[in-house]
């Protein structure tokens, strides 16, 4: 199910493509809420030394369609550049998203009815974190996942096809494994261009009464927390409960729970089945109530857009007062989301020393996207002792800030976001 309008196109045909058109409902009545200039892909990084040459850097802005309330990027660009075979994200060095993944094994298990030899697809299967408590669980696992870092699930026992998700590739896994009762999409669903595809392809795999659980950035948290930093072209779409329940809606699956979750600074989990197939959580109406709708939602975007300039500012000058003492300033953590911030807010290395990831992250001896900033193991800091650490990993601050102190880090300890402030 695709519009005239919005039509995606494979993975590898190169370039970006404008959205003129809702991806869910098709509406060309879209709305702009927010710009945040041009972006290189957030996970397309150069070796430390490298001499800079021309990188590829794409518009980013948020749309808004008043049809199914929808917020999506205006932008899509090719899978093939955002998702390289090289891609240095793994989700098993995040101790959240590794306790994340166990309590959805053992919710999933006990919500569909899981018994032993029932087959379990995660789509964008990454490192194999996920499936391998499924697997533990005495479950058939099977995973998708496009890029070299399947290469570590395999290693782990997690048997992984390594090419992106579609009806075809659907129809070859129900052939040659049978139907699935569990189809996992854990913060990937928002980022497939085709998403009606992708759930033809769901469809096409479970089994009558199989479900389909999904983990995506929730729009009401990026809201609240003013998490423009989760914008990047990987993410395609936010959602709120109303605007995901129409799109699935649209397919004959029906929403039966769902909940927010603490994940990468706000997520939500929802569970979907066949229409009638299992009975409705007493607390969906109540969360689709509490999400803002209509005039309320725009209000709300408006007000977004007027917190982001501001928050913004507010960085450059806790930064400036730092710099003014000829101080230093390095950065904790490099995920995808930095590179959102780095850029938009505008800082390089003259501003960022460095940036430290923890021992292991493939990220380490490279330039954070756009920029020559370099990563470097968080050891340094500790060597170091720069006069300012500007946490990066924001939603993780209290964690961070905890750990760092422990480790005997003395200087002092910034978020960028919400509100730029010392902890």
């Amino acid at each position: 199910m695709v519009t005239e309008k919005y039509a995606p196109r494979a993975a590898g045909t190169g370039g970006s493509v404008p959205i003129h058109a809702c991806q869910i409902c098709g509406s060309a009545s879209l709305e702009t809420v927010l710009f945040l200039g041009f972006m290189p892909p957030v996970n397309r990084m150069s070796a430390i030394g490298d001499t800079p040459r021309e990188q590829p850097a794409y518009p980013a802005s948020l749309l808004f369609c008043p049809v199914c309330e929808l917020v999506q990027l205006g932008l899509s660009v090719d899978p093939a550049l955002l998702f390289p075979p090289d891609y240095p994200y793994t989700s098993g060095t995040t101790r959240i998203l590794r306790e994340n993944f166990a309590d959805l094994a053992r919710e999933a298990t006990a919500l569909a009815g899981l018994k032993p030899g029932d087959l379990v697809v995660d789509i964008g299967s990454n490192d194999g974190t996920l499936l391998a408590n499924f697997r533990a669980g005495g479950h058939r696992v099977l995973g998708i996942e496009p890029t070299d870092v399947g290469k570590l699930a395999e290693a782990r026992g997690v048997e992984t096809l390594r090419r992106y998700f579609g009806p075809e590739t659907a129809r070859t896994i129900r052939r040659e494994k049978g139907p699935a009762r569990v189809v996992t999409a854990a913060n990937c669903f928002a980022h497939i261009e085709d998403v009606h595809g992708v759930i033809e392809g769901i469809l096409e795999m479970l089994d009558d009464t199989g479900v389909f659980l999904s983990e995506s950035h929730y729009l009401v948290s990026l809201l609240d927390r003013l998490q423009y930093d989760t914008v990047y072209h990987e993410h395609l779409r936010y959602y709120s409960l109303r605007s995901l329940g129409h799109l699935l809606e649209m397919h004959g699956l029906e929403i039966f729970q769902a909940r927010p979750i603490p994940t990468h600074g706000g997520s939500i989990r929802v569970y979907a089945a066949r229409k009638g197939a299992y009975p409705l959580h007493s607390g969906l109406a109540e969360m689709r109530t509490a999400e803002p709708s209509g005039e309320a939602m725009r209000r709300r975007l408006a007000e977004f857009r007027r917190d982001v300039t501001l928050s913004k500012l507010r960085l450059h000058r806790l930064l400036a007062e730092v710099k003014e003492r000829g101080g230093r300033i390095c950065g904790i953590g490099a995920p995808s989301r930095a590179s959102t911030l780095i850029t938009h807010v505008g800082l390089d290395h003259s501003i960022l020393d460095y940036v430290c990831e923890v021992e292991g992250s493939l990220k380490i001896g490279l330039y954070m996207p756009g920029t020559l900033i370099p990563i470097v193991e968080e050891s340094r800091l500790l060597e170091d002792q720069p006069d300012c650490a500007l946490i990066l990993s924001w939603h993780m601050a209290g964690e961070l800030a905890s750990k760092l102190r422990g480790k005997g880090f003395r200087g002092k300890i910034v978020t960028p976001l919400p509100l730029p402030e010392e902890i």
